[in-house]
């Protein structure tokens, strides 16, 4: 916004403003206000809120916050009107010096979307400096001869203030031999040169006084005033003369302290006093003055101050020369001050993210960098970086700054934490760098089920077991964490010959160990197949599960039964009859006994020479007489375990002979036995001889 028209007033500004409303417009993407200086803190601004679209309370809630870069904080936030303030008295003249235009740049940051708007406050000048000149006298010495249309370049005054406030005009006392002639320089600003208009006569007049007055164009007006005292002496013919009109010179801004940067030199062919000169600063700024000497005799400019590149590049002063009658020469010295690279890149971190989900997803913000270096040129630029292995990048923003991003999904079983350093570097000989230090936490989602080490397993266990026995341990591993590692066992359910699994066996859903609820039989079950299920406790869950085997093993808890010949009822002895002609080998009678025990499946090959071969007869009998018998039994016995049948070949016995003839023991016939016989009961058969 431009303001045309007559200069205003502290007060007739403030109105303006007001009725204004301190209205911003957006130019080239950026929101501008205008305040003057030096109002009180808590200074009405704008309205911050309204111009980025949103209410007061939404300020806090959004944290939304000024970013700054460089000097203090001039201005905040007030959250419950939604305006921007100042945050205390502001001095244009501190902040810009003389520049006409004076502008505070900033960023507004909406943290909760990491956004930043550009602000620009242009701060207006008050009236508040009155013209200064750097003495309070100044005297000249002119020779009586001088001629008329001398002129005597001034020192200048200076104010602060920009524009109308600033110096506008110059006036000189009354004198008959002096007047005032302004020139324009070539800068646009106003050099005061006092000219002599009539010739002075040092026995009439020695010393003539006057008074330089200068005044800025503020309402009201305010002006300041140097004393001149121009002393008349006796004539020199010959000013000093510099051996350069202008000296120029180069030096780094880490030059020690005390160091001889120049030498003026200026020569005077007069003899005695009139040709002796000295050396002064002239029309220098205050500033610069402090920071170089001058040695008046000699001519050499040092510096008394550190030099800074990034406060000034180039020092421009004035060195006069005046002999001792007061004939004076002036020369400019210009003092380049060459950049090193002293100022390592400065790395803010505006906003960051300190815990991630491990889905995040790629290219998600996990924090707003700022990176700034005080040097210029190749000192100034600057790259940023993170280390190549990780699982981020960084995305270049205006103004120097990043976004710090997710490149890939994070997967916190791999990586459950992150170390990132950033690096900021400049492009300087050589060069500097900064780094800071982000520590990130992957956070766990349930995306690992739980893994048993093991396809399926087998156990065994002996029947007969007690109630209550731990029959096998199932472990599950979840390579999750907390809740979502949390792992807890159960059964898939399943029938067992008819009867639920759940009446057979549990588990313990914490620990996975499998218990028996009752004791198992090995002739009523051998073997059976569960299906065990490990589940975490991640929302939403997952699970796997695992085979699990169970053989019973057997136990000899059965007594052989004989079945034939029964026994007598009523407690009489069994008594067998044989004639008294019977002869060794005799048939006396046949003894058949059972024993509950399970057939494992075998064959028994062809007997010979009074022995079965291939399978022990412990497998065929329960008792001995009948392992007697199948030792000495010479006939085939065979055992068919893939078939449906299984054959037991004995001889036929003959009950109308008391003598088995050879004939009738080389005779066999199959005796069938059904699979399910085998299945429930082995029967041992026994032939009992007398030899």
């Amino acid at each position: 916004m431009v303001i045309r028209g007559k200069q205003l007033s502290c007060s007739e500004l403030f109105l303006l403003c007001l009725f204004l409303g301190l209205s911003w417009e957006a130019w080239a993407g950026k929101i501008r206000y205008m305040v003057p200086e030096e109002t009180d803190k808590a200074f009405f601004v704008g309205n911050i809120a309204e111009d980025l679209g949103l209410q007061p309370q939404e300020l806090t809630e959004r944290r939304v916050r000024i970013i700054s870069r460089g000097r203090s904080q001039l201005f905040a936030l007030n959250p419950r009107s939604g305006s921007l303030v100042t945050a205390g008295r502001i001095d244009r003249e501190e902040l810009c010096a003389q520049s006409v235009q004076c502008l505070v740049s900033f960023n507004i940051l909406v943290e909760d979307k990491m956004k930043l708007f550009p602000v620009e406050v242009e701060i207006i000048d008050i009236n508040d400096n009155t013209p200064q000149f750097q003495l309070e006298d100044v005297e000249f010495k002119m020779n009586e001869i001088t001629t008329p249309g001398t002129r005597i370049p001034l020192p200048l005054g200076q104010d602060l203030d920009v524009g109308m406030n600033s110096l506008q005009s110059y006036q000189l006392s009354s004198n008959p031999h002096f007047y005032l002639d302004v020139q324009q320089g070539a800068d646009g600003s106003q050099l005061p040169e006092m000219v002599l208009q009539s010739p002075l006569d040092r026995e009439e007049e020695a010393v003539h006084h006057l008074l330089l007055t200068a005044s800025d164009g503020g309402n009201p007006v305010l002006s300041g005033t140097l004393r001149i005292h121009v002393q008349v002496v006796d004539a020199n013919d010959n000013p000093p003369a510099f051996t350069q009109a202008q000296y120029h010179t180069s030096v780094p801004e880490n030059v020690p302290l005390g160091t001889r940067l120049l030498t003026v030199k200026a020569t005077d062919p007069d003899e005695g006093v009139n040709g002796e000169v000295a050396y002064s600063f002239h029309n220098i700024d205050h500033k610069i003055a402090q920071i170089f000497q001058l040695d008046s005799y000699t001519g050499e400019i040092s510096n008394k101050e550190a030099l800074d590149f990034e406060e000034y590049k180039i020092y421009s002063m004035e060195i006069q020369a005046q002999d001792g009658a007061g004939l004076m020469a002036r020369a400019k010295v210009l003092v380049k001050v060459l950049d090193i690279n002293d100022n390592a890149p400065e790395v803010t971190m505006t906003s960051v993210t300190t815990s991630v989900p491990e889905n995040f997803p790629p290219g998600a913000i996990v924090a707003l960098i700022s990176v700034h270096d005080q040097d210029s040129g190749d000192n100034g630029d600057t790259t940023c970086s993170i280390p190549g292995n990780l699982p981020f990048k960084l995305e270049k923003l205006d103004d120097n700054f990043y976004h710090l991003v997710t490149e890939r999904t994070l997967d916190r079983e791999l990586t459950s934490r992150y170390n990132i350093t950033v690096t900021a570097t400049d492009h300087g000989t050589p060069a500097l760098s900064t780094e800071t230090h982000i520590s990130l936490q992957v956070t766990d989602i349930n995306d690992n089920p739980p893994v048993f080490p093991q396809d399926s397993y087998s156990t065994f266990i002996l029947e007969n077991n007690p109630q209550g026995a731990s029959l096998f341990s199932a472990t599950a591993h979840d390579a999750d964490s907390n809740e979502n590692a949390l792992v807890t066992y159960s059964l898939v359910e399943d029938t067992i010959q008819g009867v639920p699994l759940s009446s057979y066996v549990s588990i313990n859903s914490d620990t996975g160990v499998l218990y028996a609820l009752r004791s198992f039989d090995y002739e009523q079950l051998q073997d059976f197949q569960l299906r065990v299920v490990a589940c975490d406790s991640g929302d939403p869950p997952l699970s796997s599960n695992v085979s699990l085997s169970l053989f019973v093993l057997d136990q000899n808890d059965n007594t052989p039964e004989i079945l034939y010949p029964a026994l007598p009822t009523d407690d009489s002895t069994g008594v067998e009859l044989a004639p008294r002609s019977a002869e060794p080998g005799y048939l006396v009678t046949k003894v058949v006994a059972v024993e509950l025990r399970r057939w494992h499946e075998s064959r028994v090959l062809q007997a010979s020479g009074g022995r079965l071969v291939g399978v022990p007869a412990s497998h065929f009998v329960g008792v001995d007489g009948v392992r007697a018998f199948l030792q000495t039994y010479s006939h085939e016995v065979s055992l068919t375990a893939d078939s449906r049948k299984s054959h037991l070949i004995f001889p036929q016995p003959n009950y109308a002979d008391t003598l088995i003839s050879q004939e009738s023991c080389g005779k066999s016939e199959p005796l069938l036995v059904s699979q399910d016989l085998l299945e429930d009961k082995k029967e041992t058969f026994s032939q009992v001889n007398f030899y």
